[in-house]
């Protein structure tokens, strides 16, 4: 969530609960506990000590082995039979890769799409500045449209979106969950018109029901931007893989782990995993730092996170 939204809650609890107690104007959340965290067997939203470090050794029937080009590779996998059953939503909607960093999940979907030999549609975003930010300066007048749309960052589309009927896409935002497009939300699109994408929900209670996607306004909240910019586009990215992250919460019957480069979060190993409803639907192509096939992947898990829970269900 971006930091505005708690800081709309913030304020809409200290103006509620003023008429009781003025003085709650000072409190935080008018005073009320407010507790923000996710779930802690998976991926952790806070960093912790690089203790926990380590290596775990992947069995061989998981493994996917003799793969000349990584991508082709894992693919194969995953994809058994892609061009003969592309047009499938059932096959389409059971199956994905999942890969730590989303440069190499843009590599596979990329690989992905040139199979499908349909005519595609390119979408170009409309990026500028924010005026009313407070931090805006006369220098940010240098920042050139082109170097605007150069910008990637978790959370946004690209500047610049391929798309073809009957490709797999995931939504980025909320649209309308009365609808069931939410973040993460799966669809198949089944139409690309100029100003809104139509497309078939992929999973869920609304599977099989026909939206409809507009452009959005959004503004990203990396810190490592130095200002704020807003890009208006689909909120939509190619979804024959993902990355983990990405991933959680998701349920598949053949998932292709592809580990060009390691885990880097506690969590993520477990995540990756535990997406396959059998063990029979996985498959991992793993390498290690002198970029050769190993049976061996890092795993991260912070083992104090544990600590002082009781061994109980949870309800």
């Amino acid at each position: 969530m971006h930091k505005y939204c708690f800081a709309a809650l913030d304020q809409t609890l200290r103006d509620i609960l003023r008429f009781k107690d003025p003085s709650i104007l000072d409190r935080p959340f008018g005073g009320k506990t407010i507790i923000f965290g996710g779930d802690f067997r998976q991926i952790l939203h806070i960093g912790c000590s690089i203790d926990g470090i380590e290596k775990v050794e992947i069995p061989d029937d998981l493994l996917t082995h003799n793969c000349d080009d990584p991508i082709h590779g894992i693919v194969e996998s995953t994809y058994s039979d892609f061009l003969r059953h592309f047009t499938d939503i059932k096959y389409l909607q059971e199956r994905a890769i999942l890969a730590p960093t989303l440069q190499m999940v843009e590599s596979v979907n990329d690989y992905m799409v040139s199979l499908n030999n349909s005519h595609d549609k390119s979408y170009l975003s409309s990026d500028t500045i924010c005026m009313s930010d407070h931090a805006f300066t006369s220098l940010e007048h240098v920042h050139a449209p082109e170097f605007l749309n150069s910008i990637k960052c978790s959370g946004i589309p690209n500047h610049s979106i391929a798309l073809k009927v009957g490709v797999p896409v995931m939504l980025l935002r909320n649209i309308d969950q009365s609808s069931g497009l939410c973040n993460g939300t799966r669809l198949i699109i089944t139409k690309l018109e100029n100003r809104v994408i139509e497309a078939k929900v992929l999973l869920g209670k609304m599977a099989g029901d026909k939206v409809f996607i507009p452009r959005m306004t959004l503004t990203p909240s990396d810190t490592r931007i130095p200002f704020k910019f807003q890009r208006r586009q689909f909120l939509v990215i190619l979804s024959f893989a993902m990355t983990i992250n990405k991933s959680q919460c998701q349920s598949l019957c053949n998932v292709g782990l592809f580990l060009k480069k390691h885990v880097f979060a506690h969590g993520q190993l477990y995540v990756a995993l535990s997406r396959a409803t059998s063990r029979k639907g996985l498959k991992i192509l793993c390498y290690d730092e002198d970029g050769k096939i190993t049976n061996e992947a890092t795993n991260i898990v912070y083992k104090e996170v544990f600590q002082n829970l009781e061994d109980r269900s949870f309800e």
